[in-house]
C-alpha cells in the first residue's frame, strides 16, 4: 500500500464523498493510466474529489499524515507529474463539468473538465476560449501553463480568457483569485503552473467563435526547407483570423489524407480560419500554399469548432509512449530550417512529430509582466515528440527527440512552454522558463505555499522570509 497504512486510509474514505482507490480496489490499475503510457507509477492511493470540500479534506489529510501528494486534473501530463509513487493522488476527474452564461459570455469550468467538455458547452452558443488543438486535454493543466491553442492569433493566450480561479491553499483555505481578489495569486496562475494550489474551478471570458474554415496542407518532406522558410515569413505577416501550426510528420493511414500518401514522410500545416467564410473563400486566403512548393495534398472545409479540436483524438488516443522536449522560438535562421528538416527526415515512428505553434497576434497585446507567462515576445512555442504504441521503442523515440532539442535548442530562446517540459528537467530550466518573473514567482509562493507543499510540478521554490 506504500506510505498509507490500511486504517489510516479508512479514515480518508469515510471523509470525502468521492471514492478512494488503493492498489487491491478495481478501478486503481484504471486509475494510475494517464496520457503518456511510459509513465508507470503506482501511488498509495486516489482521493478522486467530489467537491471542493473533498479537495479540502485530501490536502488536510495530506498535510496531517506527511504524505506525498500529486494533482491530476485531465492526465495529460507528458512527464506525469499528476501521478507520484507511494503518495497520494488528488484526482478531479469527478469535478467534471461546465457552466455557460451566453449573456455576459463566461464559462465556469470544474477542474477536472477536458478541452472538448469546454468546446461542447460553448458552442451551442456560437463562443469559445483559445485552448489547445486537441479535446482530450485537460483544461486544468493547459491553462495553468498559459495555454495556447488554433484560436491565440485571433483570441490570445488561454489565461488570457481567465477571469478568476476558486483556489484550495496547502493550509486547506479556500480562496478566489482575481484581478480584484489576490491579484498576485491570480497573476501567478496565469502560466506558473500548479506550484500554488489546487484550482477547483476556472472561470473564462468566451468569444464569438462557431463554425472555422479548416484546411490541412502537406508537403514531400525533401521540400522542408522550401516551406519553413516561407512559413516563416507567411504567417507572422498575415491577419490574426489565420492560424496555422507546421508538422513534420508521417502521414497517417486515413482521411483526408489520399492513399497513395499514407506512411510517407511529410511535412505540413493545419490551418484554422476565424475570419468571415461567406465574405473570403477559404482556397483564396490560402492560394498562398502554392509558392514554396506544389503541395502534394491540401484539404479545405468548414468545420465546427468542437469538430476541429476533435480531429486529432483518434490519431494520439490515451496509452502511447511518450517523449517530449519544447522551446520558444522568436525567428528560424536559415540553419534552424536546415535542422527541422534534417529530423523530419529520420521521424522514427510513424507517431513521432515535430510542432511549432504560433504564439503571436493577440498573445502579444498584454505587457511582458502582466501575466506569469514570461514569453509575450515568442513567435512559436515549439515542441519535439517522439511518439509509439510499442515500449520497446521506447529507447528510440526518447534519443531522437532529446538529439532533436540538442541540435535545435541553440537557436531557441532559451526557456519552453511550461507545459512542454520534461519529467527531469532541472532548476535552472525552470527558471529560464521563467525567465525574469520567477523571483517574483518564488516570492508568491512563499506567500501561498511556503512549504512547497504542492512540489509535484515544474517547481519553483519559495523565496527565502
Amino acid at each position: 500500500m506504500g506510505g498509507i497504512d490500511s486504517t489510516t486510509l479508512e479514515t480518508l474514505r469515510e471523509a470525502l464523498r468521492g471514492p478512494v482507490l488503493a492498489p487491491a480496489d478495481p478501478g486503481y490499475d484504471e486509475a494510475r493510466n494517464i496520457y503518456n503510457a511510459m509513465i508507470d507509477r503506482r501511488p498509495a492511493a486516489f482521493a478522486r474529489c467530489a467537491d471542493v470540500a473533498d479537495v479540502r479534506t485530501a490536502i488536510s489529510f495530506a498535510q496531517d499524515t506527511g504524505t506525498e501528494l500529486a494533482v491530476r486534473g485531465g492526465g495529460h501530463s507528458g512527464p506525469g507529474l499528476c501521478l507520484v509513487d507511494d503518495g497520494l493522488v488528488l484526482d478531479l476527474s469527478e469535478m467534471r463539468w461546465v457552466r455557460v452564461d451566453p449573456e455576459a459570455r463566461t464559462a465556469q469550468v470544474g477542474g477536472g473538465s477536458l478541452l472538448g467538455d469546454l468546446d461542447h458547452a460553448a458552442h451551442t452558443f456560437g463562443l469559445a476560449v483559445p485552448a489547445g488543438i486537441m479535446s482530450t486535454t485537460g483544461v486544468g493543466g493547459l491553462t495553468l501553463g498559459g495555454g495556447h491553442g488554433y484560436l491565440t492569433r485571433k483570441y490570445g493566450l488561454t489565461v488570457d480568457s481567465l477571469l478568476s480561479a476558486d483556489v484550495v491553499l496547502a493550509d486547506g483555505s479556500f480562496v478566489t483569485a482575481s484581478e480584484k481578489d489576490h491579484p498576485d495569486l491570480f497573476w501567478a496562475l496565469r502560466g506558473g503552473g500548479g506550484n500554488f494550489g489546487v484550482v477547483t474551478s476556472f472561470t473564462f471570458r468566451l468569444h464569438p467563435v462557431d463554425t472555422v474554415g479548416v484546411a490541412v496542407t502537406v508537403w514531400p518532406v525533401d521540400r522542408t526547407r522550401d516551406v519553413l522558410r516561407w512559413y516563416r515569413e507567411f504567417l507572422p505577416a498575415a491577419p490574426v483570423d489565420l492560424y496555422g501550426f507546421f508538422a513534420a510528420l508521417v502521414v497517417p493511414p486515413g482521411p483526408p489524407f489520399p492513399e497513395p500518401i499514407h506512411g510517407r514522410k511529410m511535412c505540413g500545416v493545419v490551418w484554422c480560419y476565424t475570419g468571415d467564410l461567406e465574405a473570403d473563400r477559404l482556397e483564396d486566403v490560402l492560394s498562398a500554399v502554392n509558392e514554396p512548393a506544389p503541395p502534394a495534398f491540401h484539404f479545405t472545409s468548414p468545420m465546427p469548432y468542437p469538430a476541429l479540436q476533435t480531429m486529432f483524438d483518434g490519431l494520439i488516443p490515451e496509452g502511447l509512449q511518450w517523449y517530449w522536449r519544447g522551446d520558444f522560438f522568436d525567428a528560424f535562421s536559415d540553419t534552424a530550417v536546415d535542422v527541422i528538416e534534417r529530423y523530419g527526415q529520420s521521424i522514427p515512428t510513424d507517431l513521432s512529430t515535430l510542432h511549432l505553434y504560433p504564439v503571436d497576434g493577440a498573445a502579444h497585446r498584454l505587457g511582458a509582466d502582466d501575466t506569469a507567462w514570461a514569453y509575450r515576445d515568442a513567435v512559436w512555442s515549439g515542441v519535439f515528440a517522439g511518439i509509439d504504441p510499442d515500449p520497446a521503442n521506447a529507447d528510440v523515440v526518447r534519443q531522437w527527440c532529446v538529439d532533436c532539442w540538442t541540435d535545435l535548442h541553440p537557436h531557441s530562446m532559451g526557456g519552453s512552454y511550461v507545459n512542454f517540459l520534461g519529467s527531469q528537467e532541472s532548476p535552472e530550466r525552470v527558471r529560464t522558463t521563467y525567465r525574469g518573473h520567477y523571483d517574483r514567482l518564488a516570492a508568491v509562493k512563499h506567500t501561498y505555499d511556503p512549504d512547497n507543499f504542492f512540489h509535484a510540478n515544474q517547481n519553483i521554490t519559495p523565496a527565502a522570509a
